[in-house]
């Protein structure tokens, strides 16, 4: 990992009232206070994102949002913007989940729009990719990645990508106890690096975090983590516990 500060972010999905998202953020701020060289992000619902802030404020822990929309303000309703992101104290966006996709009709071109206006507004995209199980048997998983990343990043130039990391997650290891061998996972970082280099070039692709989601636990953290092009994690259920994500966190 060529000076890449590793990313470990929590995704709480559409899981914890508010009284139960700080009481976790709470916990999770002691947890981890002691953490170095790691940067750590929690993503908890739109609801919860200002009461979680003023728990993390201060910390060593980032706060993200699960989605974004695109336009300033307007009658959207059911949709939140980038100020009201900002206000709330975010510093991340999660863009383009599988569940977005599968439930939400997300499609590359949304997910590109959604892009744009994060990166405009300062915030850090994580941009979320991965195949079907069904695509990885029938050996799609490489040209689904590339169509995912080409149209979602269609139009970015160079500099414009800086604060982009990218999230591997494959959509048969999320909530399936499945997991991608980190063998199975490294090659396919290390087709994502390939492929940003050759459609930017090899400096952004050696700088830009790949991090992996799909079943990630305190068990099989360290063993993605020694995988050259694995650069962190998107965790999503064992994130939800305080004490198990602070020991992926600590997977050192």
């Amino acid at each position: 990992m060529q000076n890449r500060v590793p990313l470990i972010a929590g995704n709480w999905k559409m899981h914890k009232n508010c009284s139960e998202a700080e009481s976790t953020a709470e916990e999770l701020v002691k947890l981890v206070s002691d953490v170095k060289n790691v940067d750590i992000m929690i993503a908890p619902s739109f609801v919860s994102l200002a009461l979680v802030n003023k728990k993390i404020n201060g910390s060593n822990i980032s706060l993200g949002a699960q989605n974004i929309f695109w336009e300033k303000e307007g009658a959207f309703t059911g949709e939140i913007s980038k100020d009201m992101l900002i206000s709330a104290g975010c510093t991340y966006v999660i863009i383009g989940h599988s569940e977005r996709r599968q439930y939400f009709n997300e499609t590359d071109e949304t997910v590109n729009k959604k892009i744009k206006t994060t990166l405009a507004s300062g915030l850090k995209p994580v941009l979320c990719i991965g195949e079907t199980e069904q695509e990885r048997e029938s050996k799609k998983t490489f040209s689904v990645l590339d169509k995912q990343i080409k149209n979602g990043l269609q139009s970015f130039i160079l500099e414009d990508l800086d604060s982009l990391s990218i999230a591997y997650e494959p959509v048969w290891a999320i909530g399936t106890g499945k997991t991608a061998t980190k063998e199975q996972a490294q090659e396919v970082h290390n087709f994502i690096r390939s492929l940003i280099s050759k459609e930017f070039n090899s400096k952004l692709a050696s700088a830009m975090r790949i991090i992996y989601g799909g079943s990630v636990k305190p068990d099989n953290i360290s063993q993605l983590m020694n995988m050259s092009d694995i650069d962190g994690a998107l965790v999503g259920g064992a994130s939800l516990k305080s004490e198990t994500f602070s020991k992926i966190v600590k997977f050192k």
